[in-house]
């Protein structure tokens, strides 16, 4: 007992004081991520955090004809190792990345689904490294490397790119699948959003899908032969990584969203809770390479820290990591269900479609909002032109093939926005040309980049 009473207090997992009196929270006050209420409030503030990431997770593989059931699964257990390698301080729920969507498409349909899988893989080991180099030498590296205006630009050309797929790549495939059932859809997402006060406001897609998913159901678009045969109890499928060469391209872009959503993440849980967690940094982003990487080894969407659960957050006070345990084992707990997986695979391309119009759009604007927060000035010739540049290389999906390499418009439109910043801001210096920036850089993300 004495041996595991020590690992729990190194790796802080010591337990979690109780707030008050437990049963409520004073005014202007928060619960720590080292406190928590009663054990009855706080397991029904954990099942909400699963209900708040349940739309936006399985959206990514009901998207990419990835198990929902694997993909909550490795949700689950990269949760549960997410707590554990940041010592229980930061309180997030891992849910499926947004930005991981247009490279598992573009992967699937060259290689297959293994190799989909191994560019997952990949991304979370890149992510796990740069998450050791953070814990030992800061930061600063990635505000000089990816300032603001090129955060911004990622991030959204990762969200137009996939406007295509939000339309449909083919007749049975997206909004143009079902196009009444994707209006009903969008247009139930749009009313939600601004008819309900609280978590039903926060919770506008997954109440839209809800809806699309009844209306699909009175029209006769549902099939439910699969969930017929599936059983109640039972473990996911999944599926072995086969790393690519040629594909990894399209995925390493992605580390630089992640890693821009954990820091925009980790600044906002500071701010609400006036806890430094900058110490931490380094372990949080070591933590999302690990499930990341576990997930690439067995068939799961890549995780990044939700915004939908910070929002529950801000909305409850409750930043206790207690709460996010539950969580984890509740989300871990449905997976074990194969009826319950198949129940959302279900889910038809009309509602897939309507949903994905309003998500795309949505990822591709918080670039610019990564802008506009961190006041970047595009009267700046430094700034405009990589953005411009980047912006289109991704946007019509630009390809460049060297041998068995190919390199799409996510990852040419990246390599721009990074390369012709860092070029014409060199040479301006140099010929005494550079304009002064309106702001120093900062950190390279507001206090949400759901790209997720």
């Amino acid at each position: 007992m004495a041996v595991v009473a020590r690992v729990r207090s190194a790796l802080g997992l010591g337990g979690w004081k109780v707030h008050g009196d437990g049963r409520s929270i004073p005014p202007g006050e928060v619960v720590a991520p080292d406190e928590r209420l009663s054990w009855p409030r706080t397991i029904g503030i954990g099942m909400q955090h699963v209900v708040a990431m349940f739309g936006a997770t399985f959206l990514v593989p009901l998207i990419t004809d990835f198990s929902p059931q694997t993909t909550l699964f490795f949700s689950a257990v990269g949760t549960l190792a997410f707590l554990v390698i940041t010592g229980n301080r930061v309180p997030s729920y891992l849910g499926s990345s947004f930005a991981f969507i247009a490279p598992i498409l573009a992967a699937t349909a060259s290689g297959g689904k293994q190799v989909a899988v191994g560019g997952i893989l990949a991304t979370g080991l890149t992510l796990a490294a740069v998450g050791v180099l953070v814990h030992l030498v800061g930061t600063r590296w990635i505000e000089v490397t990816m300032p603001p205006v090129v955060t911004g630009t990622i991030v959204a050309l990762i969200g137009f790119n996939l406007a295509s797929a939000a339309w449909g790549k083919s007749e049975d495939s997206g909004f143009r699948s079902a196009p009444v059932t994707a209006l009903v859809t969008l247009g139930s997402i749009v009313l939600c959003t601004v008819l309900f006060r609280g978590i039903l406001g926060r919770l506008s897609i997954l109440v839209g899908v809800v809806v699309g998913y009844v209306f699909a159901m009175l029209r006769g678009e549902v099939d439910f032969d699969a969930l017929r045969d599936a059983p109640l109890i039972g473990l996911p499928e999944f599926v072995t990584p086969r790393v690519d060469g040629s594909t990894l391209g399209l995925f390493l872009p992605v580390v630089l969203v992640l890693i821009a959503e954990n820091i925009g993440h980790l600044k906002s849980v500071t701010a609400m809770t006036g806890r430094d967690l900058d110490p931490v940094t380094g372990r949080a982003l070591l933590a999302d390479g690990v499930a990341t990487s576990l997930a690439g080894l067995g068939g799961g969407s890549g995780t990044t820290t939700y915004a939908e659960n910070i929002g529950v957050m801000a909305a409850t006070r409750v930043y206790s990591t207690a709460a996010y345990w539950v969580a984890g084992f509740t989300a871990l707990l449905l997976s074990m269900s194969p009826t319950f997986g198949a129940a959302i695979a279900t889910v038809p391309q009309g509602v897939i479609g309507g949903a994905a119009t309003l998500l795309y759009g949505m990822i591709g604007l918080l670039g610019a909002r990564i802008w506009i927060q961190n006041k970047v000035d595009f009267s700046n010739p430094v700034n405009l032109t990589p953005a411009a540049i980047a912006l289109i290389v991704g946007i019509a999906d630009y390809t460049w093939v060297v041998g068995d390499l190919t390199f799409s418009g996510i990852a040419l439109g990246t390599a721009s926005a990074i390369g012709v910043y860092h070029l014409m801001r060199l040479v301006a210096r140099w010929r005494g040309t550079s304009l002064e920036p309106a702001s120093p850089a900062s950190a390279p993300a507001g206090d949400e980049v759901a790209a997720h």
